[in-house]
């Protein structure tokens, strides 16, 4: 079984599956990119009471499975991170700013999936049967 979030007011499980693309899917990520990627995403995310569960990437993205409180602005902090990746990234690492020769690191858009928890149709049928009497 899953352990629960708690904060002063309420109980939650909230997991979101991130998915970020680099501009024009340029292939500019290495394992020594994504790390450091990764890093930078840790140290935002204690901000924003976000833990980070997983890290993968392929050559032009990365995919991210994270916990958060219900308070936490996802898009804010997402925004935040992409800004302070792209920047660090790109200083620190010469083959990328040969690769992504504009400002711009991350793709505008991202993808962001809830995730965890039981599959939609159980929780579904749970709520149905909610307030029938036992038989």
């Amino acid at each position: 079984m899953l352990k629960l979030d708690t904060n002063s007011h309420s109980v939650f499980m909230l997991w979101y599956h991130l998915i970020l693309v680099t501009k024009y899917r340029r292939e500019v990520f290495t394992d020594d990119i994504s790390n450091r990627a990764k890093e930078i995403f840790e140290n935002i995310a204690t901000n924003y009471h976000i833990t980070l569960i997983e890290w993968n990437h392929d050559s032009d993205h990365v995919h991210v499975l994270f916990r958060s409180h219900p308070k936490t602005e996802l898009s804010k902090f997402i925004n935040a991170y992409k800004s302070a990746s792209s920047r660090l990234i790109k200083q620190e690492f010469e083959s990328v700013r040969n690769k992504l020769w504009q400002s711009y690191f991350w793709s505008q858009s991202f993808c962001l999936l809830t995730s965890g928890g039981a599959p939609i149709d159980v929780i579904k049928q749970y709520i149905e049967s909610q307030g029938e009497k036992d038989e």
